[in-house]
């Protein structure tokens, strides 16, 4: 059985490229384009990763995450955030509330696939 991943972005072009990645790495993929949205896919597909960008529009990254806390079960679906405006005290907060890694964008794809099977195989 594939591994499901939700990738939760709102540029475009980014969520194209890794669903693209994603799925010709038999990954499943569902596609998240605000924190509201986020709440809800990760709800009706229980992923067993998400992929999210810090930066979206309905609830940023970390307001996101923190309400996927407060959800039971959502509350174990790792983490890995992206974002255009890493800074090292963001990656330390992340980390600190649980979530697996931060990643900066632009961002290897290759590197970034790595840390995906790290996380949840293949």
């Amino acid at each position: 059985m594939s591994k499901k991943i939700l990738i939760a972005d709102d540029e475009p072009d980014i969520v194209r490229m890794l669903v693209s990645r994603l799925s010709a790495a038999n990954y499943d993929v569902e596609v998240a384009y605000d924190g509201y949205s986020v709440i809800k896919k990760a709800r009706e597909t229980a992923p067993d990763l998400i992929l999210m960008d810090y930066m979206m529009p309905a609830g940023n990254g970390v307001t996101t995450y923190d309400n996927l806390q407060k959800l039971g079960k959502l509350s174990l679906i790792p983490v890995i955030f992206i974002t255009a405006a890493p800074t090292e005290e963001l990656k330390q907060k992340v980390l600190s509330m649980g979530a697996v890694d931060l990643v900066p964008k632009p961002f290897d794809p290759v590197e970034l696939m790595e840390k995906i099977k790290k996380v949840i195989g293949d």
